[in-house]
Formats: structure tokens, sequence, C-alpha cells
């Protein structure tokens, strides 16, 4: 093999990216360790890339390893100048959208039930659905947060008294509440009385009496498709993306704009 340029890119990883700057039109080669050598010999060889008419040409690493970039001007009448830069993958992805979390919040209410005019003479405007291994991580600080910010919260330890029907007080919780917001987790999906919770606000959803606001903590779309495939549909807040207090300034807002939206008394 006659004269040529050549780089030692090291260990690079997929989706890596070669950009080549040029002073003149060159033949550009992108090769592991086995190829280059060959390319050396002047034996047959395989390679990434060709004759570059343009500068600056990119080549992106096929598969991680050690890697070997080359130039020459074979067949071309006049030499060139090569310089060589590396592009790690990661600069080259799009940032994460930006989340709009109004937005996010108003996407969820219309996977349910429009809040009806004049909330059928309920008397609070969430009922939260949890399982009692979430109380001291999420769901009591998220009760207390969200009746911080106005709203007539139905949660189980400002309800329940000593002597009273489980059943009778959930159902009439249930029944009586314009948003059902449910904390889904793995410790949701393996106790019964969340999920007897469940269905009945589900039930409500459907039918057209009530919104579900589902919250996943430390859960994931998965394991949540794989116990309940409709509720996986749904566009759900994570406490991976949200702190407590953001959680309930988002519930709030949508409770509260639907309720002036709607006519009813905040």
């Amino acid at each position: 093999m006659g004269k040529f340029i050549y780089q030692d890119l090291g260990q690079r990883s997929r989706g890596d990216v070669v950009e080549v700057t040029l002073t003149k039109g060159a033949n550009v080669r992108l090769m592991d360790p086995a190829n280059y050598r060959s390319f050396q010999r002047g034996e047959k060889h395989r390679f990434v890339g060709g004759l570059a008419k343009k500068s600056p040409v990119r080549l992106e690493i096929p598969s991680s390893g050690h890697w070997y970039v080359t130039v020459d001007t074979q067949g071309l009448r006049n030499g060139t100048q090569a310089s060589f830069r590396i592009i790690k993958a990661s600069a080259l992805r799009p940032l994460s959208p930006i989340r709009d979390r109004r937005q996010q919040l108003a996407e969820l209410v219309d996977n349910a039930a429009d809040v009806g005019p004049g909330g059928g003479g309920r008397e609070f405007d969430v009922f939260v659905s949890h399982a009692a291994e979430d109380k001291e991580t999420v769901v009591r600080p998220l009760a207390h947060a969200l009746q911080k910010r106005g709203l007539s919260v139905w949660y189980d330890e400002f309800e329940l008294r000593i002597g009273d029907s489980l059943r009778r007080k959930i159902d009439s919780g249930i029944a009586r509440s314009r948003f059902g917001l449910v904390v889904l987790s793995k410790s949701f999906f393996a106790k019964g009385w969340p999920q007897y919770e469940l269905d009945g606000l589900v039930t409500m959803a459907v039918g057209g009496k009530q919104v579900l606001l589902p919250i996943w903590h430390e859960i994931s779309k998965d394991e949540v498709g794989d116990r309940s495939p409709s509720l996986a549909d749904k566009v759900a807040l994570r406490t991976a993306d949200y702190g407590v207090d953001e959680i309930a300034d988002e519930v709030a807002a949508v409770i509260l704009d639907s309720a002036i939206g709607s006519g009813d008394p905040a």
C-alpha cells in the first residue's frame, strides 16, 4: 500500500462518529484491526467509507471495539491533509422532549371521563387509593399536600374511625369523590383492598362519573401492563420524575380548573 494518513481511534462505542476534515478529496476508510492490517499489506479488506468529495465527512462506528481510520489519495491527482475528531454517540442524540406538566395532566383527564356539571352532590374532590406500604414515602405527604392546596381529600387516615365498616366507608368515599387518584406500585397490585378500591374507581370512570388519575410509584409501564393493560395505556405521573409537591401542584391545578370550568364551587 502507498502512502496514507491514519488515526488510531482506540476503543470506541457503537454509534460514535469519526469526523474527518480534508483539504481535498480523498479515500476515507474506517476499519477494525484485522482489516486495517490487511489494508497495510495491500490485501483485500473490508471497510466503512469510500471516496469523500466533500469535507468534513462523518463515519459512524458500526460496533463497539477498536477502530482505525485512514485517508489516501490512491487514483487521485493531488495529495490532501486531514484532521480527525470523535463525536460521542450521546452527543448526537436529541434532548428529551420538554414536558408540559399541565398538558400532561390534561391528557390524563382526557383518558378518563369528563366531570359533569354539578358534581352529583359529591363531597370530596379526590379519593386517594393506595397500598399501606406506600404511605410513608408518598401517600401521606401527598394527601396532606393536596389538603393544603384547598382540596377536599378522602384519605383513610382522614376519614376512618374505630368501628367503621371499611367496605361501606370506602364505597361511600368513592361514590362521593369527583376524582380518583390511584398510587400504583408493586405493593398496590399485591394487596386485596387496593384492588377492591380500584375496581370501584374504574367503574365510576367508565360510567362517566369520575376521572381516574394514576400515579406510578417505583413501577414500570411494563409492570403496570402485566397487571392491568388498560391502566398502562393511560397517561400517568411518575414519582421518579416528580416530587410530592410537584404532583400535588399539578393534580390540584387540574381538579380546581375542572371545577371552575364546570361551574362547580372550588
